[in-house]
């Protein structure tokens, strides 16, 4: 399996279609991993060369034994262009991915050509609800947070009608490491970007769902009246729109990207 020895971590991460082509990077969001993106990959590796990765602290990445921070999780993401020998590359996060690609286009925007930030905010939270989080996952498991993620991440119709998929996500929710989990937590209580994103001047795409209470359709606004030129398309979802509405979001990502 495809590994990157990156810092106190291993990352890993996957690549798909022909390397001679414009890459795209997906970035996944808490509690998820590199399969998230199954439908998006399927579809881009067609016209890109697809990088998908496991966020450390997420899927088969480990935390490390540093802190994590925003400037940590995007050095990985810098740390894998690099050894893939990727000059620049599009970056597509979702949620904490979308931290991590604001964090891109802030201190590594020479790495990017075009960046898209789905369901995604400057400032994600509070502090303290970050950190509660954190130590109750570090005491009590992830069985702590999986029961109600469900309704964070996704309408009630999606979860009647995608009974299979939903529990396909929690399950993988349930399985992630809850120290490397606690850790991107804690970096997300400190993570705010406020005073910075004005400074991207990369061409960026902002995607919210429509029904997401987590980053609502305010902070999508927020961040398209700060980042010069940015476009805003909302898609019929909750939190996690690239699954819920993978199609429509699919079809966005494309028109964004070109060819």
């Amino acid at each position: 399996m495809p590994y990157l020895d990156a810092s106190d971590t291993r990352l890993y991460y996957r690549i798909e279609g022909d390397a001679a082509r414009p890459a795209v990077v997906l970035s996944n969001s808490l509690g998820t991993d590199l399969t998230m993106w199954d439908a998006q990959a399927a579809v881009l590796a067609a016209d890109y060369f697809v990088v998908r990765y496991d966020a450390r602290g997420h899927g088969q990445s480990p935390a490390g034994s540093a802190p994590v921070d925003l400037a940590v999780l995007g050095g990985d993401v810098v740390a894998l262009l690099d050894h893939l020998d990727i000059a620049r590359a599009a970056f597509v996060g979702i949620s904490m991915g979308g931290m991590t690609g604001q964090w891109l286009g802030i201190h590594a925007p020479q790495r990017l050509t075009k960046l898209v930030l789905a369901n995604t905010a400057a400032r994600i939270g509070t502090a303290e609800g970050w950190l509660a989080r954190a130590a109750q996952v570090r005491s009590d498991g992830m069985a702590a947070i999986a029961d109600g993620a469900a309704g964070r991440w996704f309408t009630p119709g999606f979860i009647e009608s995608e009974p299979a998929t939903v529990a396909r996500m929690t399950g993988r929710l349930r399985e992630q490491d809850a120290q490397g989990y606690a850790a991107c937590c804690e970096a997300l209580a400190h993570a705010d970007l406020r005073d910075d994103v004005a400074r991207i001047d990369v061409p960026t795409l902002i995607v919210v769902g429509e029904d997401d209470p987590v980053t609502t359709a305010a902070d999508g606004a927020w961040l398209r009246d700060r980042i010069a030129g940015a476009l805003v398309m909302t898609v019929p979802a909750s939190h996690i729109s690239n699954v819920e509405a993978a199609g429509t979001f699919t079809a966005l990502l494309r028109a964004f990207l070109g060819k």
